[in-house]
């Protein structure tokens, strides 16, 4: 099992910045990637963005050039820095880490980003 602590999440107007982080506990061996995802309000949850153990990154086309994700490999944590926030940012963001085998879910973390 592998668990995922996320913080960084809150409110901010359009135009500002957020970092949100997810640090990994337990079983983290054979990762293949971490990575952000979103749910926004009656909206189905999508990739934001996505960092593999290579180094390799991807990005949603509606965040390329805004965010950027980046991981620490000694503190298995992985950042979504976010700038230039729209409202349309707006949404629920869940950790997410990829293993051979297996997926894992963080808890979620709310950003809300008002106009």
């Amino acid at each position: 099992q592998v668990q995922l602590v996320e913080s960084g999440g809150g409110l901010v107007q359009a135009g500002g910045a957020l970092r949100l982080s997810c640090t990994a506990s337990g079983n983290i061996s054979s990762i293949v990637a971490m990575g952000w995802h979103r749910q926004a309000p009656g909206k189905q949850r999508e990739l934001a963005a996505r960092i593999f153990s290579d180094g390799r990154t991807k990005y949603a086309d509606s965040v390329k050039g805004r965010f950027t994700i980046s991981s620490d490999s000694a503190e298995n944590t992985v950042y979504l820095q976010m700038n230039s926030l729209k409202p349309e940012d707006t949404a629920v963001y869940y950790c997410n880490v990829l293993k051979l085998s297996a997926s894992y879910w963080g808890q979620g973390t709310q950003v809300i980003v008002s106009s």
